[in-house]
């Protein structure tokens, strides 16, 4: 597991190998992961935005921007958290992605950034 605390809030990964598949003609290496946000702060938090920096070894870094996670903005209580799962294809079965949070504190309407620690994929029968 990663993890990392920013401001307060304690962002946490679990990485999975889901398999591979041929689309296309080339193989593509599944993975999946899931994260945790716990507000361990004392004000109620909202996640706005997300942005990843994705690693393939076979390929260039590729960044994605966008709202929320997963089609959602989740509000974060003190000593609350919000877990949601998703997915990454590469095309390599080693890569690792990287990223941060947009949040904003509804008590003072500060807007902050939020990091998510590096994680790291890797097929099984790629690790030495």
């Amino acid at each position: 597991m990663f993890t990392q605390i920013t401001k307060g809030i304690k962002v946490s990964v679990q990485t999975t190998f889901e398999g591979t598949f041929f689309k296309n003609y080339k193989m593509y290496y599944a993975f999946g992961y899931t994260i945790t946000i716990e507000n361990q702060g004392k004000d109620t938090v909202q996640l706005t935005a997300r942005h990843w920096d994705i690693f393939d070894a076979l390929k260039e870094m590729e960044t994605i921007d966008g709202e929320g996670v997963i089609g959602k903005k989740p509000v974060i209580k003190p000593g609350k958290s919000h877990t949601y799962s998703s997915g990454c294809l590469l095309a390599s079965p080693i890569g690792a992605m990287r990223g941060h949070y947009h949040m904003v504190n509804f008590a003072s309407t500060e807007e902050f950034e939020v990091d998510i620690p590096t994680f790291k994929f890797a097929a099984p029968f790629a690790i030495n």
